[in-house]
């Protein structure tokens, strides 16, 4: 054997000999420990195992078992060892001094320090080490100090006692949790930053869930102020389950400004004149703070003059008077008035203003049926639609007005009481029916505007407030139109002919196709009955087919007569030629048929060759009564 081996092997039997020596030592400093509660251990032991370790502890000490043990056979497996024996050796170690639990909380001291761990005194046959990254959130950890330890393990392979302070920080923080969750204890929360919906709170190094609306009794605008911020707070709720804690710092100012509440509310009255807090504008209304209790101001309660948005009035923090409007029974929702507090508009309004004056104002509110004008702070008129212009035909207020601008009207009917009144613009206009008759005789013929148009009829404005009505039958001599837009568009320029005027009722009758000659006239002429004409099928229904000649005059063509002479159907866009059956001229109506005009033509063959045959039976018989006088002749010549 070399020297190099023998000396590893000295080595490696001395390595072993100081852990069996030091095992030894722990154990020996176990059962001297033992010997002393022996007697009282083996009497609360009531297992089986518990029990043949009795009988092994009476025959033989801890003392003389270790003397006799052989710990370097036990570990090399030279020598099997009685588990009989072990397992009562270690019952009757149970429950002795300076033996812990596995997976129990309990406290220990911090006997020493280095740069990376702390060393932790239990009380136990060894100490533990722990990790200061453990201890980051006490940078002030020192010697002496007291701190919760897990046991994790009583023996790792090594024989060493390994703790855990951040588990059991973690095991202890839920217990405290709980119990201030169960109690409504208040506890010490750090806010470590912001998420969605709200903050994440440390509470006995526990991440909980702040909720915003959970902050503060009031919105809350700017969350960063309460980052790195230790607050107090109230567990509102647990998730075992999830492992989620919810916390609120609202719940404790409700229940601090709960008695204020209830001493306010006990003292408010209808009328009554109070100091608030602006603490939420929203688009119908402000939330005002009275001290704990919460009013509302509508909209329609800030200002004598309309308003589109709070804002344009009051702002956020504000402090302002307002008065206290209304509130239900259980004074839980209070309605109050800012304007109320100012003398109302009308009162200043000028006395001197009457029916028929002129006044300017603004625009404020549009309407379909008309609009607003605000002739002075908090007190507007309505001009009606019918109001703005002399037209009978009514429009839309947006057609003349817009919100925002300056107008001119005057005053119809002023109600002081009622705090009303009616305004009108075309009063300012002299009326142009005044002397309709001289500027639009019956007979006159002008050019409009189309302004608008509806199934029976087109509506043609010749001047501002002057409109007249052209019926869809008076459009055209010639076209069969079914709507207006066919035949014209809003905008357009048509001359008309005045046909009725009705000054009182201001009603005046166009016509457009009396601005030129009556074709019919013509067309009487042209389209006699039985005259044959070409034309193009323009629309074909079930009933028959409307067809359009040279001219621009249309004829009705009835479905029996839309046969060709092959037997088949006319059909649209088809061209051919059609005979006049009907021609009425009041009704502007012409009937016609294209099967006609060869079937008449067969009809005039067949009679061509009827008459040619009774002519020709009409010869034969003669020429017969001929030869039969000359045979008689003969004969009777012989």
């Amino acid at each position: 054997m070399s020297e190099e081996t023998k000396k590893t092997e000295e080595q490696v039997e001395a390595t072993e000999v100081k852990k069996t020596t030091a095992k030894a030592k722990t154990t020996k400093a176990k059962a001297e420990k033992a010997t002393e509660t022996n007697e009282e251990t083996v009497k609360e032991v009531e297992t089986p195992v518990a029990e043949e370790a009795k009988e092994v502890v009476e025959k033989v000490s801890p003392e003389e078992f270790l003397e006799n043990f052989n710990w370097h056979k036990y570990e090399e497996g030279i020598e099997a060892v009685d588990e009989e024996n072990i397992k009562a050796f270690e019952a009757a170690l149970d429950g002795t001094l300076g033996l812990v639990n596995e997976r129990e909380v309990i406290d220990g001291i911090v006997v020493r320090k280095t740069d990376r761990e702390a060393i932790i005194d239990i009380n136990s046959k060894s100490e533990g080490v722990i990790s200061l990254n453990e201890f980051r959130y006490n940078p002030n950890l020192a010697v002496g100090d007291t701190v919760e330890v897990l046991v994790d393990k009583r023996e790792d392979s090594t024989g060493q006692l390994v703790l855990s302070h951040k588990k059991a920080r973690v095991i202890k923080a839920w217990d405290r949790v709980n119990n201030a969750y169960e109690t409504g204890e208040v506890v010490n929360g750090f806010v470590k930053c912001r998420t969605r919906g709200g903050m994440i709170v440390d509470v006995f190094g526990i991440e909980a869930f702040l909720p915003g609306s959970q902050i503060d009794v009031k919105p809350i605008r700017d969350y960063d102020q309460y980052v790195e911020k230790t607050m107090e707070f109230k567990v509102v709720k647990i998730n075992h389950e999830f492992k989620n804690v919810v916390v609120s710092h609202k719940a404790l100012i409700e229940a601090d400004i709960e008695v204020q509440k209830k001493e306010i509310i006990g003292k408010l009255e209808k009328g009554q004149v109070l100091e608030g807090v602006v603490k939420n504008i929203t688009s119908y209304g402000v939330f005002v703070d009275l001290g704990g209790v919460d009013g509302l101001v509508h909209i329609t309660d800030l200002s004598w003059s309309r308003i589109n948005h709070p804002s344009e009035v009051v702002e956020l923090d504000q402090t302002l008077n307002v008065v206290i409007l209304d509130f239900d029974d259980e004074k839980t929702r209070i309605q109050l008035g800012l304007k109320q507090l100012s003398a109302h508009p009308w009162e200043a309004l000028d006395a001197n203003i009457k029916v028929g004056d002129s006044v300017k104002g603004k625009v404020v509110v549009l309407a379909d049926y008309g609009a607003f004008i605000e002739v002075a702070p908090g007190v507007e008129g309505l001009i009606h639609v019918s109001e703005m212009s002399w037209s009978t035909h009514l429009r839309s207020a947006q057609d003349f007005v817009a919100v925002g601008d300056e107008v001119e009207a005057q005053v119809l009917t002023l109600d002081r009481d009622e705090r009303k009144m009616s305004l009108g613009i075309k009063q300012l206009h002299p009326d142009p029916w005044s002397n309709i008759a001289e500027k639009y005789p019956v007979g006159s013929t002008h050019t409009g505007t189309v302004r608008n148009y509806t199934n029976f009829g087109v509506f043609v404005e010749l001047e501002e407030g002057i409109d007249g009505l052209v019926y869809i039958s008076d459009l055209s001599w010639t076209k069969k139109i079914k709507h207006p837009s066919d035949f014209v568009a809003v905008g357009d320029k048509l001359e008309v002919q005045v046909l009725e005027l009705d000054v009182e009722g201001r009603k005046l009758n166009l016509g457009h196709k009396q601005t030129t000659k009556n074709p019919w006239d013509i067309h009487e002429e042209t389209y006699s009955l039985d005259s044959i004409h070409e034309g193009t099928v323009k629309e074909k229904s079930d009933k028959g087919l409307i067809v359009t000649f040279e001219d621009g005059v249309e004829a009705f063509v009835p479905s029996r007569f839309t046969t060709k002479e092959d037997g088949s159907k006319l059909t649209k866009g088809d061209t051919d030629k059609f005979k006049v059956l009907e021609f009425n001229k009041e009704f502007r109506r012409v009937v016609a048929s294209h099967s006609s005009i060869f079937k008449a033509q067969e009809e005039k063959n067949v009679k061509a060759a009827q008459k040619k045959a009774e002519s020709a039976e009409k010869t034969t018989l003669g020429d017969l009564g001929g030869d039969l006088a000359a045979l008689k002749k003969k004969m009777e010549g012989k």
